[in-house]
């Protein structure tokens, strides 16, 4: 039987008017962000001589990119509740390479990576001067991901991850795996760490696929990229910040997992019902 992640999207159709919006829409798009991330590596020189790790600053360019960027696309983000303020991190189901844009826009993050990311043309530059943690995702890792979270923690960033370990088609929500949550249960972190749970929902546009959002399986960025600048009008998407809890409330990483991953599908049913 065939998975869903084998479903092919619809085949892409970009009629000429959708050129010209790919056009105009891609150049004041791709100027914003690698113009951001001059300025952003800039303000580096200054910053880490003076601040170190920490990143009193650039993270502000970060978001100011990304929030400009979605209005470009007009794409609409409304953002429900709030995001901690706790020492913590933050975990969400992955749809897109646009939850990169919508998480930040909607907070200062820094977002944790598969290390395979830092090699991407373009996206890992990009990854690398936001401050992007690149990790193998492997449980004889734990230790070393603790000492890197330690230490990021201690620098005062607020970190990302997504549970389900890949991407999907925007429509569901893929059990969480847990090697990650190990490092917060280290004696150094467990009593002093909070995880929020925070929920993304695209809602496609009228009359398009429900996936239409959604990157998964064989899909190549490029065509993806093609779609969402030529989409004449774009639906929304909405991200949803759950109550964070601390981390020592819970037995064991799967425990926490298991919370988080509740939370999280349970609001993306009723927000996709």
């Amino acid at each position: 039987m065939t998975g869903w992640e084998h479903v092919p999207p619809p085949p892409l159709r970009i009629s000429p008017l959708g050129w010209v919006r790919v056009l105009w829409r891609g150049t004041l798009v791709g100027s914003l962000t690698y113009g951001g991330l001059l300025v952003l590596l800039l303000v580096r020189l200054v910053e880490w001589p003076l601040y170190g790790q920490a990143r009193p600053v650039t993270p502000h360019i970060t978001r100011f990119v990304c929030r400009t960027a979605l209005r470009l696309l007009r794409l609409p983000l409304i953002v429900h509740g709030r995001p901690m303020t706790k020492s913590g991190a933050i975990v969400a189901n992955h749809s897109s390479w646009l939850d990169i844009f919508v998480l930040n826009a909607a907070q200062t993050v820094y977002f944790v990576a598969k290390a395979e990311v830092a090699a991407w043309p373009g996206i890992g530059w990009l990854a690398r001067a936001t401050g992007t943690v690149f990790i193998a995702r492997k449980g004889t890792e734990a230790k070393k991901h603790q000492e890197i979270f330690t230490s990021r923690l201690q620098a005062g960033h607020r970190l990302l991850f997504f549970p389900e370990g890949t991407s999907t088609d925007a429509v569901r929500v893929l059990p969480f795996k847990s090697t990650l949550f190990e490092a917060f249960f280290a004696p150094d972190l467990v009593r002093l760490m909070h995880i929020q749970p925070v929920t993304v929902v695209y809602h496609a546009p009228e009359g398009e696929d429900p996936r239409h959002y959604g990157w998964w399986g064989d899909m190549d960025f490029a065509s993806h990229l093609l779609k969402t600048l030529a989409t004449p009008h774009h639906g929304r998407v909405e991200v949803t910040f759950h109550p964070e809890v601390p981390v020592d409330a819970f037995d064991n990483r799967k425990q926490l997992s298991q919370h988080c991953e509740r939370v999280i599908r349970t609001a993306h049913v009723k927000a996709e019902a």
